[in-house]
Parts: C-alpha cells; sequence; structure tokens
C-alpha cells in the first residue's frame, strides 16, 4: 500500500471496527440493528456444483435459486444468513497459454452473473501440481482486477505429496502481482495459498468443489466463543465448556442443513464451526475473555490450542477448517492488538501451529519480496 505504512492502515482499520456509533448519511445517529434470534450468524451457505467449465451458466443459475430457497430455510429457523457461496471443480488448474487465456473471458462472464445474482464464487486452485508457471502471477492479477465476486488459490502443499517448494513461488508471485494491479492490494482477500485444504470447505477463497453436488455450512461465531469461555477456569475447562455450547448451538443448525439438503438431492457435509468474527464479534475478544490478558500476551498459545481441541471433538458433523481463524484484517480486536505491537507474523506462525489454519489477512508491506513471502 503506497503511502501509509502498515500501522496506519491497521489503525484506521481498528478505530473504524471498535467505534461505538454510527451515523446515517443526514448525520444522525444511526438506530442499532435488531439483533438476530440466535445468538450467532449463518456466515455462509456454500453450494458445491460439479462445474466442467464456466460457460455452464445455466447449472450455475440453478445452483443459486437453490441457496435461495436454503437461506429461506434458515431464516425462518430464526437465523441470520450472511452470504451464499458457489465452490466448483479447479475450472483452469491444468490449463496454460492460450486456453487458460481464453478461459479468463468466460470468467468474467461468471462474475458479471455472480455479481448480479450476489453470490460469491470460488473457482478452486488454479494451480494444483508442483510446477513453475511463469505467466500464471500476471493472469491472475489481471483475473483480480477484472472480477469482484471470485475467488482462488494456489495448491502449494497436499496430503500425500507434502509442501510443494515450486507451486510455493508461484504463489508468492501471484500475491505480488495482485497487490500491484488491484487497488491498495485488497485483491488478495480473494486469494489464498492453500495446503492440505480438502474439497467441500464453505469458506472462502480456498474453497473448491468435488464428487456429487453438495451443501456446507460455515459460521460467524465468535461471540458464541467469547460467551463460552469467559467463565472457564483454564485452558482445560475451556475446552470443556466450549464443546458443550457449540455442541448445543450447533445442533439446530445440522438439522435444519441436513434436512434441506435431503429434500433437494444433495450431498450434506457439514458444518465449519470455525469461529470467524465480524466488526461486533472478535475471536481477539473470546481470547482475552479466557485469558484475561491482551492477545499475544504468552497466555494466548494455551488459549488458541484450548479452543482448537474443542472445535476438533463436536458431535455434529464437521467439514472444512473446524479450527481457529486469527484473520487479523477482519477482526477488530486483533487489529487493534496489531497497531498495539503485541504480536507480529513470527507470533501468528507460532498460533497456527496449534490452531488448525494458517495465516489468515495478515498484511504485508506493500513492497516485501516475492522470496520474503
Amino acid at each position: 500500500m503506497s503511502g501509509q505504512s502498515r500501522r496506519d492502515f491497521l489503525g484506521r482499520l481498528a478505530a473504524t471496527a471498535l467505534s461505538v456509533g454510527a451515523v446515517d448519511p443526514a448525520g444522525r445517529p444511526a438506530e442499532r440493528a435488531i439483533p438476530p434470534l440466535r445468538p450467532f450468524r449463518v456466515r455462509t451457505i456454500t453450494a458445491g456444483v460439479g462445474l466442467k467449465s464456466a460457460k455452464e451458466l445455466d447449472r450455475f443459475e440453478a445452483a443459486v435459486t437453490l441457496l435461495g430457497r436454503g437461506k429461506q430455510a434458515f431464516e425462518d429457523d430464526g437465523y441470520e444468513v450472511e452470504t451464499l457461496r458457489v465452490a466448483t471443480p479447479p475450472l483452469v488448474a491444468d490449463l496454460t497459454g492460450a486456453a487458460r487465456d481464453a478461459a479468463l473471458t468466460d470468467l468474467q462472464a461468471l462474475d458479471r452473473l455472480a455479481e448480479t445474482r450476489d453470490v460469491l464464487v470460488a473457482i478452486g486452485p488454479i494451480l494444483l501440481a508442483d510446477r513453475a508457471d511463469p505467466t500464471l502471477a500476471a493472469w491472475a492479477a489481471e483475473l483480480a482486477r477484472t472480477t469482484t465476486k471470485l475467488s482462488f488459490s494456489v495448491t502449494v502443499a497436499a496430503p500425500g505429496s507434502g509442501t510443494q517448494p515450486r507451486a510455493i513461488e508461484v504463489a508468492a508471485a501471484v500475491m505480488v502481482a495482485i497487490s500491484r494491479s488491484t487497488p491498495g492490494g485488497l485483491g488478495n482477500f480473494r486469494f489464498a495459498a492453500a495446503a492440505n485444504v480438502p474439497p467441500g470447505t464453505p469458506f472462502f477463497p480456498v474453497a473448491y468443489h468435488a464428487g456429487p453436488d453438495s451443501l456446507a455450512v460455515g459460521l460467524e461465531s465468535a461471540s458464541l466463543v467469547e460467551a463460552a469461555l469467559g467463565s472457564a477456569r483454564d485452558a482445560h475447562d475451556a475446552t470443556a465448556r466450549l464443546r458443550a455450547r457449540l455442541d448445543e448451538a450447533l445442533a439446530p443448525v445440522e438439522r435444519t442443513a441436513a434436512a434441506f439438503a435431503q429434500r433437494e438431492g444433495r450431498t450434506f457435509l457439514g458444518i465449519d464451526p470455525s469461529p470467524a468474527p465480524a466488526k461486533d464479534r472478535s475471536i481477539g475478544a473470546a481470547i482475552e475473555a479466557l485469558t484475561h490478558r491482551p492477545f499475544g500476551n504468552a497466555s494466548t498459545l494455551d488459549a488458541c490450542a484450548a479452543i482448537t481441541g474443542a472445535l476438533k471433538s463436536l458431535r455434529v458433523r464437521t467439514c472444512g477448517y473446524a479450527g481457529l481463524m486469527l484473520p487479523v484484517l477482519e477482526d477488530p480486536v486483533l487489529a487493534h492488538r496489531a497497531t498495539e505491537g503485541r504480536y507480529g507474523v513470527r507470533e501468528l506462525l507460532l498460533y497456527s501451529s496449534v490452531c488448525g489454519t494458517g495465516l489468515d489477512l495478515v498484511p504485508l508491506p506493500g513492497d516485501t519480496p516475492t522470496l520474503t513471502i
């Protein structure tokens, strides 16, 4: 980001996220929204659709219509649904050169349709194999520049093959290229280097589809975690309390989603219980409710492990990450603690070793070299 420091950017983000009041366009204090009936939101209902190419717009439209019915089913049960999403198989991973360039036009058309229908789309990894691809970064930057609803990734590690060093270099080059082709580098919110991510994960940008058409659910439940941890005596007690609270709260979600999927003839993959935050719901605040210390303190690692232990041992059917997310640029408390200098990338890497997900939405200086990334 030219002309501003990372601290300045985080400071503005944290100040916005932590502001108490809001005003309407006329300058009057905005009324507080009526809270949802449930203590958490459904962040996403994600439909996995076995498209063979981005040209199959009729099949895509059918999936979007189905998602609308799914949203209604959840709302009828008292849930607030934030987004509807479609995940496809990797549509361009095997393409190179002219074929990949031709696919760009089809993807742009798919993006325009997704914009019209107000859905998000993940087209899966654009590189699966561990190989060099000197033209992919420029292609990916153009995709990010000319679309708004599409997400994609590069696979940098996979079960059975381990880490993929050449693909890692490509992924870093893609991040740098996108940072230069989109304002403020924000196109990188729709791209990820994906390590050992299975198909059927409902959260973007790493989502992709395999197998029969499917349905998965992702939650925005950071406030639920905070409530469960506030009275915990220690990390062991926190895991037990959080497991019990999540099993209780998620069982109705499972019933609603499974019944809907059965009616629609789709495979229900499960719920990704990873507690995604929002401006008014912070996983950083949840961790601090347990540690009674600012995020980044020595007790943070133990708290991350305690939360992950609960997420990995739920009775409800789970899918995707099923782990702790620490998205710095998406969480008001994490952003605020970053401006205070309480932690950095090195600490986040340490927490990632016990939290089930890796670095997520981490701000880096715009001039960071590709090799460093």
